[in-house]
C-alpha cells in the first residue's frame, strides 16, 4: 500500500450499490475520503480505512467482464469492528483493470445454465 488519494465517485458507487444489494443502508458504512490503493491501483483495489488487522470476512462478491474479456472478482469486506475494510477487485489473469466497472454491469451468483 502506499498510495493514499481520495476515493472516486465510481468507486462510492460501487461500495454504495453493493451494500444496497444486501439490503444495508450506506449511511451505516460511513467510508472515509481518502483510501489506500494496493498495487498501485493496478487492478482497482482500495482500503476503506477499517482496522487492516482485523479481517472479519467478505460481505459480497460480484462478476464483472473487463473490456478484454476477462473476468473480475469484486469483493466488498468488512473489519472485526463492522466496518468496511476493502473493496478488492481480482482480475483472473492478475493484469491491469483496463475499465471501472459500472453498478449495472456487475454480475452476481450466475447459475450453472448461464
Amino acid at each position: 500500500m502506499g498510495n493514499i488519494r481520495p476515493i472516486r465517485g465510481e468507486e462510492l458507487d460501487i461500495i454504495h450499490f453493493l451494500l444496497e444489494k444486501l439490503n444495508l443502508d450506506p449511511i451505516d458504512f460511513p467510508v472515509s475520503e481518502m483510501v489506500d490503493e494496493y498495487e498501485g491501483g493496478k487492478m482497482g483495489s482500495i482500503s476503506l480505512g477499517g482496522n487492516v488487522n482485523g479481517y472479519a470476512g467478505d460481505l459480497i462478491q460480484a462478476e464483472y467482464v473487463d473490456i478484454d474479456d476477462t473476468p473480475v472478482v469484486i469483493t466488498l469486506t468488512q473489519d472485526t469492528d463492522g466496518q468496511l475494510l476493502d473493496l478488492d477487485f481480482w482480475k483472473v489473469d492478475f493484469t491491469k483493470l483496463l475499465e471501472y466497472p459500472t453498478p449495472d454491469r456487475l454480475i452476481f451468483g450466475k447459475t450453472p445454465e448461464e
